[in-house]
């Protein structure tokens, strides 16, 4: 194995590697994706309720509101403005503290307080903007509830849709540069020629294979660890995330290497990819389908590297919690490669003979 020549090979591909639009893609992807899916979806099915004020007199309960977790507060200077974004949807509901509202409520007045909700909102936004005001100004009378509620939850707490797709877009990345990136520059290669006549020179099959793995290593490692910093998924230690997606992106070069050996050109390369699609994708469903059964995902390869990014990036778990998943991709990648290098050597043996 000539190292130099696995060194100039791998150099010379992320030179040429921005005059290919899968290059591009591959880099533009991971941004593409969180934009539609994250900022799109995620604000769609996991909508915080949103309030706005007008406090006309320094009021306590707008700061209380706006200490909360959970509530998207909007501090506006007129009511004018309220009622309008109030009226447009912008909005969920909109109150209005008079000056001296919160003497008056301590006095044991009762001071006009306007709360107007919008007619679009969700019911469950309504109530809890309605609940969580009232308690509000229950706590400035120095009143206690009139009952105590406690909170009991049953099974393990749902996770917000816009978590549960981030292994949508960690795959999405992983394909682009692991798999379409490194199978298209060899088919290109066979297309114009360049690998026959490299393969006439003391470069070696497994060299130009390495070179192309190490470029799909490299890319899918950078663009799932950028992936996951938009998604702000990085919860454990930042070596342990990119020791997994080093295993990922490993295993899903592999793959691209196979279709590339395998596909005599363009058009047959996007077949095998079209039709190993469903394939590959399917163990990103079942987190967005939690209550599916787990234990089909196991049987498709890319489990074994979708898993171990879920639970150390975004589950915050350790290397050791996922050394079973993280040594089965190991040993995936391993048996795939010897079957590439087998293809690669029957690949050599058609490009001679043409």
């Amino acid at each position: 194995m000539n190292v130099k020549l696995v060194w100039r090979m791998l150099r010379k591909d992320l030179a040429l590697g921005p005059r290919s639009p899968i290059f591009l893609w591959a880099l533009v992807m991971p941004f593409a994706l969180t934009l539609i899916l994250q900022v799109a979806f995620g604000s769609l099915f996991d909508p915080e309720p949103r309030l706005g004020i007008v406090d006309q007199g320094d009021s306590q309960i707008t700061a209380e509101l706006t200490a909360m977790d959970g509530l998207s507060v909007t501090v506006l200077d007129e009511p004018d403005e309220l009622r309008s974004q109030v009226e447009a949807n912008d909005l969920d509901a909109g109150i209005v503290l008079p000056t001296g509202f919160d003497d008056a409520v301590r006095a044991g007045d009762k001071p006009d307080l306007e709360f107007w909700i919008g007619g679009e909102s969700l019911a469950a936004n309504r109530i809890i903007l309605t609940v969580t005001t009232i308690d509000l100004v229950r706590g400035l009378e120095g009143e206690e509830a009139p009952v105590a509620v406690e909170v009991v939850s049953f099974g393990e707490e749902g996770l917000p849709i816009a978590t549960r797709l981030i292994p949508v877009i960690i795959f999405f990345a992983l394909v682009m540069a692991g798999v379409f990136l490194p199978g298209s520059s060899l088919v290109e290669e066979k297309e114009h020629g360049t690998l026959a006549a490299l393969l006439v020179t003391p470069v070696r099959t497994s060299e130009v294979l390495l070179a192309k793995w190490l470029m799909g290593v490299l890319l899918g490692t950078a663009m799932a660890v950028v992936t996951l910093a938009l998604n702000r998924a990085v919860a454990g230690n930042w070596y342990a995330v990119v020791l997994v997606v080093i295993v990922a992106a490993a295993l899903a070069t592999v793959i691209g290497l196979l279709v590339g050996v395998a596909a005599r050109d363009s058009a047959m390369m996007f077949g095998i990819v079209k039709g190993m699609g469903l394939f590959l994708f399917a163990p990103s469903l079942f987190y967005i389908f939690p209550d599916w059964p787990q234990w089909i995902a196991m049987l498709f390869p890319l489990y074994w590297i979708i898993e171990p990014i879920w639970q150390v990036a975004v589950m915050g778990e350790t290397l050791s919690s996922v050394a079973l998943e993280l040594g089965v991709a190991i040993a995936i990648t391993a048996g795939l490669a010897v079957l590439a290098a087998w293809l690669a050597r029957r690949m050599q043996a058609q490009l001679a003979g043409a």
